[in-house]
């Protein structure tokens, strides 16, 4: 192209008179503009030559980056690069000095808050968040009230012995419970529903208890022991079994309306909200229990059932839940709707634990752990019974406690008080802890590590624990191993293993997950207990084989969570859904993984070294060495 050549010439009569009257030496175009530059670029062409010859040397000419002494600036935090004026709003610009202090302390407070939950939890997403914890709030605060007064009202109706016993009973107990459950799943009942259904029905069992426990004959002014006392283990076997079902039943509700981005940072918020209740509870008991008495406390604790359900309608009032949701979208779209699944019926669950290691692994994160734990409690409890039983013995003279017929020794009123006052206390510090790392550290160690390392800190730290058990076996190492024990598995282990529920089916989040809370839970109990019901008769044979017990179990967590941990990633990547084998796309994402972490393919690319062996004499040398090692065929999923 000519560089005297005008693209768009003007055509106008006045234009062609202008350009006659330009003289013809040097003539071009008016209109015209230059193409191409008088500038000398030899030296341009030098510098592109050397730094391209630079960069395959490794080199850096002086004056880059490197050397740019404002390079660091694009490294800095955003929050490091608030502008004094500019960033402050100008009201509180044109405020007083008060005005100033209360906006930087605001700001202040945004940047910690930032950094301790990060920008998946904005503060409109707290607000959500801490109200569907207000539930779980009164939940447990009213399970572990009554919890600390659980083993009290055994051991004083029933005896010490008869705890491992009840909480192998429990185990039935609760299949029926869990029976009942999953037929309410079933049906057309909306799942927030059930918060009224079983909270009502807690309400009235556990006022009926607490009545009948104020009756001299059947109730806690009685106080000879023994096993064929009813009201201790009907007592015992409810207040399990509240703990199981409702627990569940609120995870699930909360994994099926809270995203997995929102849960890494909200999870520990909502285990952290739990903790105050937790720790309320325990403290009521262990301050008034004395006073009160064990009835009373028991009767107080029923008066959560009532809570729980108000702050589930008021959630349920102002945010909705999912299934409403989808429900409401279902009514809009004039698409024709598919046909409805068949309900599977009450075994669902027990299916999908059977056909899946995914949840298999699951259900060992969540349970098995309990068998540590059970050996360690119940250690707890014999040592604190025989400390008790000799700051408050009973004598010959007292028939209150001692049985002339039997000639056996019961616990006296201020020796049970002082029990349930001591299990009251170490509820205390164990919700204490808790409380602490669920608000401080709970969501930035999930952040920081990631789940699959977070996954790996609990079984550790209950291999150190039973260790340091059977190191020193006395009643404040045991009392500080439980509350590192319980500390952890209500801070730690209970959010982590609920994260693993996202990339699984409603069915696995429902159906499965209450079989492996209710009933996995509550075998892993019984499990223990078989254990510290053979070894019940001596505490130091108890401490020595029961030892031996937990670290095996430990030993076997650690290898299961590095196992859930790979899974978990794989299959949030993939976008695997586990439970789902009917939808094609799940069941080819699933086959794309199991490809690529074989040794060989559907392909056909497969090796015959047979057929090369006949012909390795004749050939020699003259084999191209390319064909030495077939490579593997990936698929890559897109």
């Amino acid at each position: 192209m000519s560089s005297q050549r005008d693209p768009y010439p003007m055509s106008s009569d006045e234009a062609k008179a202008l350009e006659e009257s330009v003289p013809e030496k040097g003539k071009k175009k008016w209109s015209s503009m230059k193409t191409d530059s008088d500038v000398d670029t030899s030296k341009i062409e030098a510098d592109e030559e050397e730094a391209a010859s630079g960069s395959l040397t490794g080199k850096k000419k002086a004056g880059t980056d490197e050397d740019d002494i404002y390079s660091h600036v694009d490294g800095a935090d955003e929050e490091d690069k608030e502008d004094p004026v500019l960033d402050v709003p100008l009201d509180e610009l044109r405020g007083g000095s008060v005005a100033r202090m209360i906006g930087s302390a605001k700001r202040s407070m945004l940047k910690i808050y930032k950094r301790l939950y990060g920008e998946k939890l904005p503060p409109s997403e707290m607000l959500r968040t801490l109200t569907l914890a207000s539930t779980l709030f009164f939940m447990i605060g009213g399970y572990w009230l009554l919890r600390s007064l659980k083993d009290s009202v055994l051991m004083a109706l029933c005896g010490y012995k008869a705890i491992p016993k009840a909480k192998m009973l429990s185990v039935f107990i609760v299949l029926g419970v869990v029976s009942v459950y999953n037929k309410l799943l079933d049906s057309s009942l909306p799942k927030h529903q059930l918060f009224y259904v079983f909270g009502t029905f807690y309400f009235c069992l556990f006022l009926l208890i607490s009545l009948m426990l104020m009756d001299e004959n059947i109730g806690l002014p009685n106080k000879f022991q023994s096993e064929d006392r009813i009201l201790g283990w009907v007592s015992y076997c409810s207040i399990e079994s509240f703990g199981s079902v409702m627990v569940s039943l609120f995870w699930s509700f909360a994994n099926s309306n809270i995203s997995l981005e929102t849960a890494k940072s909200s999870y520990g918020v909502m285990v952290a909200t739990a903790q105050l209740g937790s720790i309320l509870g325990p403290a009521i008991v262990n301050a008034y229990a004395e006073t009160w008495g064990l009835a009373n406390c028991f009767m107080l604790g029923s008066m959560n059932m009532l809570l729980l359900q108000a702050t589930m309608y008021n959630y349920i009032r102002i945010y909705g839940t999912s299934e409403q949701r989808a429900l409401e979208a279902e009514q809009n779209d004039p698409a024709p709707k598919p046909k409805k699944k068949e309900r599977a019926g009450v075994l669902e669950g027990l299916r999908l634990f059977w056909e899946h290691n995914y949840v298999k692994g699951i259900f060992a994160i969540s349970c098995l752990f309990m068998v540590e734990v059970t050996i360690v409690d119940f250690t707890l409890k014999v040592l604190a019974q025989e400390y008790f039983s000799e700051e408050h013995p009973c004598e010959m003279s007292n028939p209150d406690c001692y049985n002339a017929e039997t000639g056996e020794f019961g616990l006296t009123e201020e020796a049970t008080n002082a029990l349930a006052s001591f299990m009251g206390l170490f509820g205390v510090a164990t919700n204490s802890l808790s409380f602490v790392f669920s608000l401080l550290g709970t969501s930035a160690v999930i952040r920081k590590l990631g789940l699959r390392l977070t996954l790996l800190l609990f079984p550790s730290l209950c291999l150190g624990v039973i260790i340091m058990v059977r190191l020193y076996p006395t009643l404040y190492v045991v009392f500080f191993a439980m509350i590192l024990l319980k500390g952890n598995s209500y801070a730690l282990n209970n959010p982590t293993k609920e994260m693993l529920y996202q990339p699984t089916s409603p069915s696995v989040k429902y159906k499965a997950k209450s079989w492996i809370d209710i009933f996995g839970a509550r075998g892993s109990k019984a499990l223990g207990s078989v254990v510290t019901n053979a070894f019940s008769y001596s505490v130091d044979v108890l401490i020595a084989n029961g030892s031996l017990v937990g670290m095996a179990v430990a030993s076997f967590l650690i290898w299961n969570a590095r196992f859930m941990g790979k899974k978990f990633e794989e299959y949030t990547e993939s976008g695997y859904i586990v439970g789902e084998d009917n939808n094609p796309e799940t069941t080819n994402i699933n086959m794309a993984i199991q490809q690529n972490e074989s040794d060989d393919t559907s392909c056909a690319l497969n090796e015959d070294e047979d057929d090369d062996e006949e012909d390795d004499d004749q050939e020699g040398d003259k084999v191209d060495k390319t064909f030495a090692k077939k490579p593997k065929a990936e698929i890559t999923m897109v």
